[in-house]
């Protein structure tokens, strides 16, 4: 689809094979953090990242996010972190203060530690619209944040 970044054409133009990446996921809404992740996993390993160069590490919720992020960034061999939540807007303003938070925090991690960051984490209105963007009409948020990170990682 046209303005995607879900479409991975072909292997980087940037050597993947020895680099390795963390890949942190939300357990909080796994039916949507799980295609997120596979999405993101298929995407590097179409990249040219070998199997055992992916890491993944699981978390409570998107709020961890930024913590483990952080913890798997400051690891000298990794070279670029990968963050995968879901955030459905609920009846409260828990949504915001949480959305807010991991934004900046992983932001924030990516600027103190100077590696990639990919904020892959979905904040919808409503369950429909993280199914559509984990893997449905909408694409794969996932493996856009993993396409996200090696662009990146090729600016360097």
């Amino acid at each position: 689809m046209a303005g995607h970044l879900s479409v991975v054409k072909s292997r980087s133009k940037f050597n993947l094979s020895n680099k390795k990446f963390a890949i942190v996921v939300a357990e909080w809404n796994e039916e949507i953090t799980e295609p997120l992740f596979q999405g993101a996993y298929n995407a590097l390993l179409e990249l040219g990242v070998k199997n055992q160069n992916i890491i993944r590490k699981n978390v409570p919720g998107s709020f961890e996010l930024p913590l483990a992020a952080q913890w798997e960034a400051e690891k000298k061999d990794i070279a670029a972190v990968i963050c995968l939540g879901c955030v459905i807007q609920g009846d409260t303003p828990h949504f915001d203060y949480v959305c807010q938070g991991v934004t900046y925090g992983i932001m924030k991690v990516s600027l103190k530690t100077n590696k990639p960051m990919a904020f892959g984490v979905l904040t919808t209105l409503n369950k429909q619209q993280a199914i559509d963007r984990a893997g449905g009409k909408l694409g794969n948020k996932g493996e856009e944040a993993a396409v996200t990170v090696v662009k990146m990682l090729e600016m360097k």
